[in-house]
């Protein structure tokens, strides 16, 4: 345990340090004036504004966000991952397909989101087609470049020896494509965040992107910023999680 805190704090040491002095510079410069506070708040002023509204916040908003974010990621990975393996198997498919996946991420989310409300309304489906939009990509490209460029000796060494299309899928460009796949959710679950806060300012009732948008209104930049510390931490943790998956999955696959 002692090794792993050590080998830690020797690897973002650094990084801790240029945080704690670009905060201290950041609360020196609002408190001396430089900045007004109703543009950029002070650190201080943003914690205390999230000890304020902490029940409002992590009570109410943020399970609401982190309820829109996970929804939107779930449904993601399953079908981009459908897709991917279809796109995989069936070039006809690919070719169909794959230009709309790059035509999907060209629209501006600004310009399609009030689409999406009208469809679905105000209800927490709008926010999740936005979420959903923002964090399909990165899955079913992720999957689709993994299965397709992984292992093309172990490929032809398998087919030399008998084995069917679907043995060598399983065997060889399953494991191989794995790295690619889990670089691919570490970035759409990041943009679940993303995707959801921007359903949220553009309309919804509750969540951290509705809380800045009505504190934004009303002038309240600590507020504004206290969302904005909160929906950062969200994604952090998740990015975190993805990659405490991906060591652990990587780790087992090696071995196998």
């Amino acid at each position: 345990m002692r090794v792993r805190v050590k080998k830690w704090s020797g690897d973002y040491g650094l990084f801790l340090l240029v945080v704690i002095l670009l905060v201290s510079i950041w609360e020196w410069v609002v408190r001396q004036g430089f900045i007004p506070s109703f543009i950029l708040p002070s650190p201080s002023a943003i914690w205390a504004s999230l000890v304020e509204n902490r029940e409002l916040l992590l009570g109410e908003h943020l399970p609401a966000t982190l309820k829109e974010v996970l929804i939107g990621f779930v449904i993601s990975v399953v079908g981009g991952v459908l897709l991917g393996v279809g796109m995989h198997f069936s070039r006809p498919l690919e070719k169909i397909l794959y230009p709309f996946l790059v035509i999907s991420q060209t629209v501006p989310l600004i310009a399609i989101s009030p689409i999406f409300i009208m469809w679905f309304g105000y209800s927490i489906w709008s926010k999740i087609a936005v979420t959903i939009l923002t964090a399909f990509f990165p899955i079913v490209v992720s999957t689709y470049d993994g299965l397709k460029s992984g292992g093309s000796e172990y490929r032809e060494l398998l087919s030399t020896m008998g084995a069917n299309r679907w043995t060598i899928f399983q065997k060889v460009q399953v494991p191989m494509a794995l790295p690619a796949f889990l670089s691919g959710l570490k970035l759409s679950v990041v943009y679940c965040v993303v995707g959801a806060t921007i359903g949220e300012w553009l309309g919804a009732s509750e969540g951290l992107g509705y809380f800045s948008r009505r504190m934004s209104g009303n002038l309240k930049a600590d507020a504004v910023f206290a969302a904005i510390f909160l929906l950062s931490l969200l994604g952090i943790v998740l990015f975190l999680l993805i990659s405490l998956v991906e060591r652990q999955v990587l780790k087992n696959n090696f071995r196998n």
